[in-house]
C-alpha cells in the first residue's frame, strides 16, 4: 500500500474508433480526475497510439504502465511491476510465460518472429509485446528517438536503462477480435 499517489490517473488513447469507444472514456472521465481520454484525429496505428499515451504522461509521472484495452494482460502484475521499479529497475516487462492457449500456427509464427528479429541483431524480449512499465527517465529517452516506422518493441531496450521481467499467463480476450493478422 502506498506505493501509487492518490493523484494517480489512468489514460486512455482512443486510436480513431468508429463504435461508441470515445463516448465510453468521455462519459467515465467526467467529474472524475482517475481517468484522463486521449482522442486521435484517425486511426494512427497502435505503436503510434502507445507512444501518444505514454508521451502525454511524460514529466506529470514517476512510472508508467502500458496495457491494451483488451485486457488480455494481467492487472495483477502491477504490483510486481511497481515493487521491481522501486527497486531500482527503469523498464519492467509484461512478459508471458507460455503459449499454451494459442493455436499451433499462432505459436509456431510467434516464436519464429522472435527468432528471426533476434537473429537480424534485434535487441528484443522474448514473448513481450507492450505491457511495460515504464519510469518518466525511459520516457525521457524515448522521447528523443524521431522514428516514423514505430517498433516499441525494440526502441524501449535500446534506451538501455536497468530492466527486469515479470511473468504472467496471459488471458482469452475478454471482447472484440485482434486487429494484428
Amino acid at each position: 500500500m502506498g506505493k501509487i499517489s492518490q493523484k494517480g490517473y489512468i489514460v486512455f488513447v482512443d486510436d480513431g474508433s468508429k463504435d461508441q469507444t470515445w463516448n465510453r472514456i468521455s462519459e467515465l472521465s467526467k467529474g472524475n480526475s482517475s481517468f484522463v481520454g486521449n482522442k486521435l484525429s484517425k486511426n494512427q496505428g497502435h505503436q503510434n497510439t502507445l507512444l501518444a499515451g505514454l508521451m502525454s504522461v511524460k514529466n506529470q509521472c514517476d512510472m508508467s504502465i502500458s496495457i491494451d484495452a483488451d485486457l488480455q494482460d494481467d492487472i495483477n502484475c502491477f504490483d510486481a511491476m511497481i515493487e521491481k521499479f522501486y527497486e531500482g529497475d527503469e523498464i519492467v516487462y509484461g512478459v508471458r510465460n507460455n503459449r499454451d492457449k494459442d493455436s499451433a500456427f499462432k505459436k509456431f509464427t510467434a516464436q519464429s518472429y522472435y527468432r528471426i528479429l533476434k537473429g537480424l541483431g534485434a535487441n528484443i524480449v522474448y514473448n513481450h509485446a507492450d505491457f511495460k512499465l515504464m519510469s518518466n527517465l525511459v520516457l525521457e529517452g524515448l522521447s528523443k528517438f524521431s522514428e516514423v516506422n514505430l517498433f516499441l518493441r525494440g526502441l524501449v531496450p535500446m534506451i538501455d536503462y536497468s530492466s527486469s521481467s515479470v511473468y504472467y499467463t496471459r488471458e482469452e480476450r475478454m471482447a472484440g477480435e485482434s486487429k494484428y493478422p
